[in-house]
């Protein structure tokens, strides 16, 4: 089954930009996703149990890395085609 998620990252400092990118390229490193990143959100499409740990995995090394930080995520239980 396959999952689309739109994620925004909202760091609580004001470096916020680092902490985007992180997490943008840890989402990016993974070859097996589809990931397209505009100036609101990031999409990323795959496999459903693959993205969840993806965003999962990510956001914590981003949090430990980083500190406090938000993720609006919306879930879509479909792949999208997803444009840039």
């Amino acid at each position: 089954m396959k999952l689309t998620a739109e994620m925004s990252l909202y760091p609580v400092q004001e470096d916020y930009i680092a902490v985007i990118d992180a997490f943008i390229d840890g989402i990016r490193a993974q070859p097996d996703l589809q990931v397209v990143t505009n100036a609101m959100s990031t999409q990323v499409c795959g496999d459903y149990a693959r993205v969840f740990a993806v965003i999962s995995d990510t956001l914590a090394a981003t949090t430990r890395q980083f500190g406090k930080q938000v993720l609006v995520v919306k879930f879509i239980p479909w792949e999208l085609e997803l444009r840039r």
